[in-house]
């Protein structure tokens, strides 16, 4: 089976007047859940061939903040800020060679595409909260379409 690993950025800070929304650190929750995140990764096996994060310093700093996942490959791609569900999609099937893909992202892209994969619709869901993790399975050689995942894990800190 391909493993799709969402990761939602863990908690930042607020924006002060006049940032970026880009440039938003994370704050001292968030680099502890960002580390339970990597804890949680190890201890359940599910260490990434490729990670996919988005350009934002708060998913970045939670990318770091993950510790040793084995060498995975790091691809920053600046797509994932702000992205639907279907773009998130589409960037998981062009990496499809990959067994085990780890995006590291934002809402309400992430909690759509999870919700979109395993049960077909994306509507209205909530349900991915700050360095939440959910790993859907999908069959090989089998595109990223709506309903064709299975929701194996789904953990948050």
């Amino acid at each position: 089976m391909r493993e799709l690993i969402l990761l939602r950025h863990a908690h930042a800070e607020p924006a002060t007047p006049g940032q970026d929304d880009r440039d938003r650190p994370l704050s001292a929750i968030g680099r502890a859940e960002a580390a339970a995140a990597g804890d949680w990764l190890r201890a359940h096996g599910r260490l990434p061939q490729r990670i996919l994060c988005s350009p934002a310093r708060r998913t970045r700093e939670t990318l770091a903040g993950l510790g040793d996942l084995g060498g995975a490959e790091v691809r920053e791609v600046p797509a994932i800020y702000d992205a639907t569900a279907g773009t998130l999609a589409a960037l998981a099937e062009a990496h499809a060679e990959v067994v085990r893909l780890l995006i590291i992202g934002h809402n309400p892209g992430l909690e759509r595409l999870a919700a979109l994969l395993h049960s077909g619709q994306s509507g209205e869901y909530r349900g991915m909260p700050p360095a939440g993790i959910a790993v859907l399975e999908c069959a090989p050689g089998q595109p990223i379409e709506p309903g064709t995942a299975r929701l194996v894990h789904f953990w948050w800190p």
